[in-house]
């Protein structure tokens, strides 16, 4: 599988029809902004604290020769938001839960299952991009407590570009980059973090905090597994 939204301009067209699929908690605001390159969807949460939205594409099985996903995508403000990009096992259908994040200044992994990817959390002391994994719920062995920093935190209405990859053997990396840059590495798992017969879903997932509501704005979003033919 190799579902695409490469332009968000027509919603009708990249969410629901073309392999990305959307949930979240409260209403959602969908507008096709057409005054950037190419265009983007930009995406605003309900206003009550927590509420959020998540763009999935899946399911993918690392097994199968490996899995990776890729996105574009800004914020309007850092300063009211949660984020992650990257692979989870766990996804509610009603309500879904970031999959990892910090509650009262602690990192946490709040959905059960596999989980690999990066995240960012206004509830941090400092505020970063992090690369996180880790099996229900217990932190992989070369993962910091409070996952790994990039020291490349987002910026207001400035692009990044997140990279993660599933190895068919349970290893993964983490990568970003920003418009004026290549791609960096920031962190690789080599403890096998991911369970490699579960499913995966590759998720692009904005949450709120402080009873405001988020605004994600999504250039694009690509995800595809790799077949293992030995098997």
């Amino acid at each position: 599988m190799n579902a695409t939204a490469d332009s968000y301009v027509d919603v009708a067209q990249a969410i629901g029809t073309q392999g990305v699929m959307c949930v979240g908690i409260g209403a959602l605001t969908f507008v096709g902004v057409v005054d950037e390159p190419g265009g983007i969807q930009s995406i605003t949460t309900d206003t009550t604290d927590n509420n959020n939205a998540a763009l999935y594409i899946g399911p993918f099985m690392a097994k199968d020769g490996g899995v990776w996903m890729e996105t574009r995508l800004k914020v309007d403000a850092i300063d009211d938001l949660a984020l992650f990009v990257g692979f989870t096992e766990i996804l509610a259908y009603d309500t879904p839960v970031m999959p990892a994040e910090f509650a009262t200044e602690s990192f946490v992994y709040s959905s059960t299952g596999s989980i690999l990817g990066l995240q960012y959390d206004l509830d941090a002391t400092t505020g970063d991009w992090r690369a996180c994994a880790t099996n229900d719920q217990s932190y992989s062995i070369d993962c910091d407590s409070d996952a790994t920093r990039a020291n490349n935190p987002p910026v207001a209405d400035k692009f990044d570009v997140l990279r993660v990859e599933v190895e068919p053997n349970g290893n993964g990396s983490c990568w970003l980059g920003t418009d004026a840059g290549a791609l960096k590495l920031v962190k690789r798992f080599t403890t096998t973090p991911v369970e490699t017969d579960v499913v995966l879903f590759a998720t692009v997932m904005v949450e709120n905090r402080a009873n405001a509501a988020a605004v994600l704005e999504v250039d694009y979003f690509n995800a595809g597994g790799n077949i293992d033919w030995t098997q």
